[in-house]
């Protein structure tokens, strides 16, 4: 007899997870409480109810968190200029730890005895859930079914469907198995099918969010940001919530092909995963966000946060977003940003972001009288400069000067 006996289910209303509502109320005979985050996926979310309801449930939590996922955790996130292996904007990653954050919540208000989701015990997922949980509430008890189960295939999940009469939407035009896909605010993910063998180029049918950089308009388009304290706060002039920014700079980066990545990533679990990404407004905001702090950082305060963004990328990446250490880094970030006032201006154009201007009438360090390639009237004396590098050269000339002599 199972000592649970209420579980909080992450539930999308897919065939993964209404075969597990179902299977915990099979397996554990337990009640199964669903949550359905809105994160801006941008599918419609009642059905997830109506389905729900159909398998017994009678606690549905369907919530719209799109502003609290932007403001709480993508933001924060790019203040650091966050990118994980040089490429991956870390789309998934960011919105696992707000999903864990409310399961746990649902958790209390319910006093259910556990939480389960729907990731694989090959992925990142199941780690980024169970951390943020465990880190929530130290003594929840997990579910992980894909851990647990013998429905392993696709096939075996389908036949549980069909056993049970849960509806299954086939979501590939030609009926195979679609791509496994995971979609929010700031961006939509596809592996599986064809992209398991990284020699293979993506179907050009896949991709949905972004036009192909060649279909893109022959126009660029010029676009300007504000920012105050490292976060956008208006587009053109108007000023915009943290959710809004992010769906207005996705519709742009999508009609100008902004924002596609092919690339092959390490699992924290130890494989090589290849997974093909739409990021359009990250990538807006990457870009505009380094622009910004070229104007108004300290260089060394520059430097260093450089230097500690791969840490951070990675305690994002491997599911330590609750973490001492990456509250600790949070802390010194959003200190560095105090002073990441100002606009950016920016071209795009076919797949591309380029700076065009930037300002700050606050906070800017850029001095055009000493920068200047023309007399600067004495702001800058450049003989200075020599000493300057004599001393930096000195342990340079005393190892050469003892290579010469031992080679003597």
């Amino acid at each position: 007899m199972s000592d649970v006996k209420k579980v909080v289910l992450a539930y999308s209303g897919g065939l993964d997870t209404s075969v597990i509502l179902q299977w915990l109320q099979d397996r554990y005979r337990c009640e199964v409480v669903t949550f359905t985050a809105d994160i801006g996926q941008g599918e419609e979310l009642e059905p997830a109810r109506e389905k729900a309801r159909k398998l017994g449930v009678k606690e549905i939590y369907i919530d719209d968190l799109r502003e609290e996922f932007v403001r709480d955790f993508v933001f924060p996130m790019f203040r650091a200029n966050t990118v994980y292996e040089g490429e991956y904007l870390l789309g998934t990653s960011i919105a696992r730890p707000l999903v864990a954050k409310r399961l746990i919540e649902i958790v209390n208000l319910t006093g259910a005895d556990a939480i389960s989701h729907g990731a694989t015990g090959k992925g990142n997922d199941q780690v980024r859930f169970e951390l943020g949980a465990y880190a929530l509430k130290p003594d929840v008890k997990i579910i992980a079914p894909w851990r647990e189960w013998d429905l392993l295939s696709r096939e075996k999940l389908l036949a549980y469907a069909e056993k049970h009469g849960i509806a299954v939407e086939m979501k590939h035009k030609n009926g195979g198995s679609p791509y496994s896909m995971d979609a929010n605010l700031l961006h939509i993910s596809y592996e599986g099918r064809s992209l398991e063998n990284p020699a293979v180029e993506a179907e050009a049918d896949m991709w949905r969010w972004t036009v192909a950089p060649e279909q893109a308009p022959d126009q660029a388009e010029y676009v300007t940001l504000q920012f105050c304290r490292g976060d956008i706060v208006a587009i053109n002039d108007v000023a915009l919530g943290a959710a809004q920014v992010l769906a207005e700079l996705n519709r742009l980066g999508g009609k100008h092909g902004i924002g596609r990545q092919d690339l092959v990533e390490n699992r924290y679990v130890g494989m090589k995963s290849r997974g093909c990404y739409e990021t359009p407004g990250g990538t807006i905001m990457l870009k505009a966000h380094r622009a910004i702090e070229s104007i108004t950082l300290d260089r060394e305060v520059a430097h260093l946060k450089d230097e500690l963004m791969p840490r951070y990328a990675s305690l994002i990446y491997n599911g330590y977003w609750w973490s001492p250490e990456r509250r600790m880094l949070q802390t010194m970030i959003d200190a560095s940003q105090s002073t990441v006032n100002g606009w950016v201006r920016l071209k795009l154009y076919k797949g591309n972001v380029i700076v065009s201007g930037r300002d700050s009438a606050t906070d800017s360090l850029f001095d055009p009288a000493i920068a200047t390639f023309e007399d600067d009237a004495g702001a800058y004396n450049q003989a200075d400069a020599g000493g300057f590098i004599k001393l930096h050269a000195l342990r340079l000339r005393i190892a050469a000067r003892l290579k010469n002599k031992l080679s003597a």
